[in-house]
């Protein structure tokens, strides 16, 4: 288990684009601040229009018909959700430390509370990603209709302040499980969670995770 916020500084110094860590065209940083102390935790990469485009590039290239993202069976897609839950479960502690010097949560025990039901929420939305059916539709005539559910592209998600593990569950899980690609800003009061999920992404995607 991650133990000391140290380990995360080298991940947070960048931005996480394709499944890898990139610094900013500009090289800017900006602090990220504990907000019951004034204290400066790190520096986080300050992105700018540039990375944004760098982003979509590489999302429309992973959305590409007869990529690797588009031709995975939706079971896998489960398969790889359900194991990011499991990483959260195992790192619930240090993402809840951070949670609390980065959110700082008010309740004693809140950020394991919602560290918890992150890993559910991802969880769930794993158990769906086989089972979004279209539908067979009876109509007169000799004709067969049906529906059929596809992934519509790239998203934008922004993610707000508050809870932002349990928000990027929310907006992450389904997009994933339903074959979309995802380019999320976090708000930038609290990114520190959102760039340590992010480096579990890219361990389950290596194969590289233990549980």
């Amino acid at each position: 288990m991650l133990t000391d916020i140290e380990t995360l500084l080298f991940f947070i110094l960048q931005i996480f684009i394709n499944n890898d860590w990139h610094n900013a065209v500009s090289k800017k940083t900006f602090p990220t601040i504990n907000p019951s102390t004034g204290e400066i935790i790190c520096q986080v990469t300050e992105g700018a229009e540039a990375d944004l485009n760098d982003a979509v590039k590489a999302a429309k290239e992973t959305f590409r018909l007869g990529s690797p993202w588009r031709t995975m069976d939706a079971s896998h897609r489960g398969v790889l959700l359900n194991r990011l839950a499991g990483l959260i479960e195992r790192d619930k502690l240090y993402l809840a430390t951070l949670d609390k010097d980065n959110v700082k949560h008010i309740v004693p025990n809140e950020g394991l509370l919602f560290l918890t039901t992150t890993a559910l929420c991802n969880g769930y939305y794993a158990d769906w990603a086989d089972k979004y059916h279209g539908k067979t539709i009876p109509v007169d005539g000799d004709f067969f209709w049906y529906t059929r559910h596809e992934p519509v592209g790239a998203r934008g998600q922004i993610i707000p302040w508050n809870f932002p593990l349990l928000v990027r569950a929310w907006k992450l899980g389904p997009t994933l499980a339903t074959g979309d690609v995802v380019g999320m800003k976090m708000e930038e009061q609290t990114p520190l969670t959102a760039l340590c999920i992010a480096n579990l992404i890219k361990e389950v995607s290596e194969g590289t995770f233990t549980v």
